[in-house]
């Protein structure tokens, strides 16, 4: 037995075994090689933009301590800062201005990588049918797109759009007992890195909502007016997973005034053979 909570390697290793022999077990899918290669682009990107973001509040906190303080939008940073290390009257010192200098030529040479692999990614997008489709979304994009067809590649997996969302972690987590329903925060399961994309690319729309005039932008602008657009960004996101799932399942274009009409659930045998019996009672 090890660790806080008592772990039997043993048994657990056995009840694997165990569970990998049922037929009813899922497993997840392989992921090919160009999948790999195409989320590793995906990994690759996001870290240089945590390092540029490094590069750019290091850059600010040096100026700050020579009390040259500016705008947070790293645009109005990026404006000045040639200006303030080349202006001889700040109290810059001449080592601040070289270390200012070479952080500054960090900053351009992150911005120039980043902009290549935007690039890799839109040439994915367009080489891929499914991508192709996937971003025509409101809220996916080219970024979303590419990293949704990677990161997931067969959405038949998921036997309904409602499970894939629940399995990107962007449903309420749910504490059922003694037939009450308690909806809780989002599960946060699975990829962060895929939720995140889909998020952002959510706040994107939610901001956007009032320009367009199609039934989704419709409901989510009242959806943002009801709950606020943080609430609102999350719900748009789920909605985005599970009209995600329905276009890659079915390989049909997106439709923005589409709207969908709920199945007739399905009669049991029971309530057929009632229904049978009544009529016969009646003839």
């Amino acid at each position: 037995m090890e660790g806080p909570s008592g772990k039997y390697d043993a048994t657990d290793a056995a009840a694997i075994c165990e569970a990998a022999s049922r037929p009813s077990m899922r497993f997840v899918p392989i992921k090919t090689c160009e999948q790999q290669g195409v989320m590793s682009l995906h990994r690759v990107r996001e870290s240089l933009k945590e390092e540029r973001t490094a590069c750019i509040n290091q850059i600010r906190g040096v100026l700050t301590e020579f009390g040259l303080a500016f705008g947070k939008s790293p645009k109005v940073l990026r404006s000045v800062l040639s200006d303030v290390i080349e202006d001889a009257s700040n109290e810059l010192s001449p080592t601040a201005r070289l270390v200012m200098q070479r952080a500054f030529e960090h900053w351009r040479e992150l911005d120039e990588h980043m902009r290549w692999c935007d690039r890799q990614i839109g040439q994915h997008v367009r080489s891929s049918s499914a991508a192709k489709r996937a971003a025509k979304i409101i809220g996916i994009g080219e970024l979303c797109a590419s990293a949704f067809t990677a990161g997931v590649g067969d959405f038949k997996q998921f036997k309904s759009g409602h499970q894939c969302g629940a399995w990107l972690g962007i449903v309420p987590r749910q504490d059922t007992s003694g037939g009450k329903i308690r909806l809780g925060r989002i599960t946060k399961r699975d990829d962060d890195y895929l939720r995140t994309v889909l998020i952002q690319g959510a706040k994107a729309a939610v901001m956007t909502a009032e320009k367009r005039d199609d039934p989704n932008s419709r409901w989510l602008a009242q959806l943002t007016a009801r709950v606020g657009w943080q609430k609102a960004c999350v719900a748009m996101a789920n909605k985005n997973a599970r009209i995600l799932w329905a276009v890659m399942t079915r390989e049909e274009g997106f439709d923005p005034n589409h709207v969908s009409v709920k199945p007739q659930a399905k009669q049991s045998e029971f309530h057929r053979a009632t229904a049978s019996f009544g009529t016969t009672c009646t003839t």
